[in-house]
C-alpha cells in the first residue's frame, strides 16, 4: 500500500482512520485512541487542520501563586512534561515574597517583509521610496478600516539593501492590536508588493511576515528577597550567589544556554498552547532574539542588588493574540483566557514572560542547591509506575 492517497481529504473521518490504520497495520487497540475528538467537533477539527482523524489530548493544569502587576492570577498551562507546573508555581511563590512580577509590553507591532529584486540599489531608488513613503502606508491600510478604527494599521515602512542576493528588503510595521496578526501582515505585504514593483520597475520575491517581532516585545521583572531562598541546607544569601553564577555559566556557554532557554520555554509554551496561540512562532522569535548580537545567550538575566537580593528579568518578542483564529474557535482556549481574566494581547504577552521567568527561577534555584532531580524524579515516579501498569498486551488482532 502506498502513501499516495488521492481524495483522502474528501473521505469521512472514520474512513480516513480506517485507511491510515490499514496502511500502518494498526491493531484495533492501537487505532482506537486516534479516532476520538473530545471537546472538539469533527467539523471544527477539519477547520483547524487537513486530513483530521481525531484530536490529541494534553493535560491542562493551573499554575498558582502568580502576582502580576499587583493582580492575583491563575495560569492555565497545557503540557505533558512532569514538574513544569510545580516549578512555575514554586517560582511564582518565591517572586511573591518580593512583590510578584512587574510586566510591561510594547505596542503590538508586527513586521512584514517584501523582497524586491534589483540589479543595484541606486540613489534614485532611495529617493523614489522616500518620496512615496506616506502613499505606501496609505495603500497598505486600504480596506482595513476596522483595524484602523481600533487604533491599529500600518505605521512605518523602512528598507535595506542585501547585495549578496540583489534585493531591497522592505519592512512594513503594522499594529495588529489584540490579534496575533499573521493574516493581516501577509495580506498587506502582498497588496503593497505590487505598488512597490511598479515604483521601482522590478520583480518581487517573498511577501510574508517575520517571526522575529523585535518591535513587539514583552518584559517581566522580579525581586526575590534573599531570605526567601533560605532552606535547611543552604542560606539564602548563598543561593543568590549560586543562582547568579549559574546564569553566568549560561551567558558564556552555549550548551548551558540552550538547556536554560528550553526550560524557560517549558513555562511559556504551555500557556500559548492553552490559549490557542502559535507557540512555534514564539519559539522561533525567542531563540533568534537571544542571539541577535551573533552569540546565543540565556533569555533571562539574573543579578543581585546592593542588599544581596536576587533580581531577575526576561524580555522576548511576544506576538500573541486574544482575538481571532483558534483563540475564538477552540472552546478550551476561550475558557483558558477567561480563567486569566480575559487579558488583552499586551497583558497576555506579559503573563507569558512572567511564567517563563518563574520557570527559570525555580530551575536555577534547584540546580544551584539540591540539584534538579530530587523534586523532578519524585513527580516522575508516577509516570514510571503507569508505564509498568499499562504495558501493552501481546496477541491483539489487526484491523
Amino acid at each position: 500500500m502506498k502513501s499516495r492517497l488521492p481524495g483522502f481529504y474528501e473521505l469521512p473521518h472514520s474512513e480516513r482512520l480506517r485507511v491510515a490504520s490499514l496502511f500502518a497495520g494498526l491493531t484495533e487497540i492501537e487505532a482506537s485512541p486516534l479516532g476520538h475528538f473530545g471537546i472538539l467537533s469533527p467539523e471544527l477539527a477539519d477547520v483547524f487542520i487537513e486530513n483530521a482523524v481525531g484530536t490529541f489530548s494534553l493535560p491542562l493544569g493551573v499554575a498558582t501563586n502568580f502576582l502580576i502587576n499587583d493582580r492575583d492570577i491563575l495560569i492555565p498551562m497545557a503540557v505533558e512534561e512532569t514538574s513544569v507546573l510545580a516549578a512555575a508555581s514554586h517560582g511564582a511563590k518565591l517572586a511573591r515574597a518580593g512583590g510578584g512580577f512587574t510586566c510591561t509590553a510594547t505596542d503590538p507591532v508586527m513586521t512584514g517583509q517584501i523582497q524586491l529584486f534589483v540589479d543595484e540599489y541606486t540613489l534614485e531608488d532611495q529617493a523614489t521610496l522616500d518620496a512615496n513613503r506616506e502613499k505606501l502606508l496609505a495603500y497598505a491600510n486600504r480596506g482595513h478600516d476596522a483595524l484602523i478604527a481600533r487604533g491599529g494599521g500600518a505605521r512605518e515602512i523602512e528598507w535595506r539593501w542585501i547585495p549578496e542576493i540583489k534585493s531591497i528588503i522592505v519592512h512594513l510595521h503594522i499594529d495588529t492590536r489584540d490579534a496575533m496578526g499573521a493574516n493581516i501582515v501577509n495580506t498587506m505585504c502582498e497588496r503593497l508588493a505590487s505598488m512597490l514593483a511598479g515604483l521601482l520597475c522590478c520583480e518581487t520575491g517573498l511577501r510574508i511576515l517575520t517571526n522575529l517581532t523585535e518591535k513587539r516585545l514583552a518584559k517581566a521583572e522580579c525581586l526575590i528577597p534573599k531570605d526567601a531562598l533560605n532552606s535547611h541546607e543552604y542560606r539564602g544569601v548563598d543561593v543568590v550567589d549560586r543562582i547568579v553564577k549559574a546564569w553566568e555559566f549560561a551567558w558564556f556557554d552555549v550548551y548551558r544556554a540552550t538547556t536554560n532557554n528550553k526550560g524557560i520555554m517549558n513555562g511559556i509554551d504551555p500557556v500559548l498552547i492553552a490559549t490557542g496561540n502559535d507557540w512555534r512562532a514564539i519559539e522561533a522569535g525567542a531563540h533568534a532574539w537571544t542571539c541577535r548580537d551573533g552569540t546565543y545567550r540565556p533569555m533571562t538575566k539574573w543579578s543581585k542588588d546592593l542588599s544581596g537580593n536576587l533580581i531577575g528579568s526576561l524580555e522576548l518578542p511576544m506576538a500573541v493574540g486574544t482575538v481571532g483564529g483558534v483563540t475564538k474557535l477552540h472552546p478550551t482556549a476561550k475558557s483558558a483566557l477567561r480563567l486569566m481574566g480575559s487579558p488583552n494581547a499586551r497583558e497576555l504577552a506579559g503573563i507569558c514572560c512572567a511564567v517563563g521567568l518563574s520557570q527559570n527561577l525555580s530551575a536555577l534555584r534547584a540546580l544551584a542547591s539540591e540539584g534538579i532531580q530530587r523534586g523532578h524524579m519524585g513527580l516522575h515516579q508516577k509516570n514510571l509506575e503507569l508505564m509498568t501498569k499499562n504495558r501493552p498486551r501481546t496477541g491483539a488482532t489487526k484491523i
